[in-house]
């Protein structure tokens, strides 16, 4: 069967200068895939090649056996920056219908069914109260919401997702999770990019980034204190009910609060079950 993604020797970047090089990757049907890294560590970069927003800068990728980007209707991505819903005033409704646009094209007629699918993913996501109220005007957990909403809508074959819980609170996380379940229990694959341990461990395959592939596999042989410690310069710590993440010791000791990291600050304190 052709791997939904399957990338060989794959360097990805900007104008022909990588960002992150010798990029093995076989993903099959109905799998996690996490990457992790501090900000500027290539994930982003990696799923644009992977949707076809940038061309390879080295060897060669394709997603469900075609060059990235020629498949549309099949993949579904949730990109970091939405500048038009902040802009313009569309309303959470027209930001989910625009899921459906890849079937139809920018002025196709929607049916029934195409609006039955946008109704289910914004009751997937707990928003349906909220579908005539402006993008602009919501808060940031609610327009994520809103954008993973779209990506359901898309009812696609592939999820590709860049920090799909920024701004989100811990009920969307967990709303958000479940979907997740819900989407590969359809058969659907998920890519996800994020700073978060703890998704990294539920994870079928872990790819950590550091302007490299420092480590690529299952979580419990990924996830380990060499290999992040290359990744974020932090170690693990054992506790009685699974491992904690927490900063590289220096003269003094600290630990990271829970919470999405930005602008290169370490990961988030995050628990990982036994296990892993």
């Amino acid at each position: 069967m052709t791997p939904v993604i399957d990338a060989r020797a794959l360097a990805v970047g900007y104008e022909g200068t990588a960002v992150v090089g010798d990029v093995e990757l076989t993903v099959e049907a109905g799998a996690l895939v996490v990457l992790v890294g501090t900000n500027g560590s290539g994930k982003s970069t990696l799923l644009r090649t992977l949707v076809g927003l940038l061309p390879p800068v080295a060897g060669t990728v394709t997603v469900f056996g075609v060059q990235p980007g020629t498949s549309p209707q099949r993949v579904a991505y949730l990109s970091q920056f939405h500048a038009a819903g902040s802009v313009l005033p569309l309303r959470v409704r027209g930001i989910v219908r625009m899921g459906r646009f890849a079937d139809h094209g920018l002025l196709g007629r929607m049916t029934r069914q195409d609006e039955a699918l946008v109704d289910d993913a914004l009751e997937r996501m707990e928003i349906a109260d909220l579908a005539d109220r402006a993008v602009r005007d919501l808060s940031g957990g609610q327009r994520q919401r809103t954008y993973l909403a779209q990506v359901l809508a898309r009812r696609a074959d592939l999820l590709v997702l860049d920090e799909p819980t920024a701004g989100i609170d811990v009920a969307g996380q967990e709303r958000y999770e479940q979907v997740v379940a819900e989407e590969r229990a359809r058969g659907a694959t998920v890519v996800v990019a994020t700073h978060d341990i703890a998704e990294a461990a539920r994870a079928d395959l872990v790819v950590l980034l550091a302007g490299r592939v420092v480590a690529a596999g299952p979580p419990e042989e990924v996830l380990r204190a060499e290999t992040l410690l290359e990744t974020f310069g932090v170690a693990l710590r054992g506790f009685d009910d699974g491992l904690m993440v927490t900063e590289r010791a220096h003269a003094h000791e600290h630990r990271h609060e829970v919470g999405d990291f930005t602008h290169g600050a370490q990961p988030p304190l995050r628990k990982i079950p036994p296990g892993v």
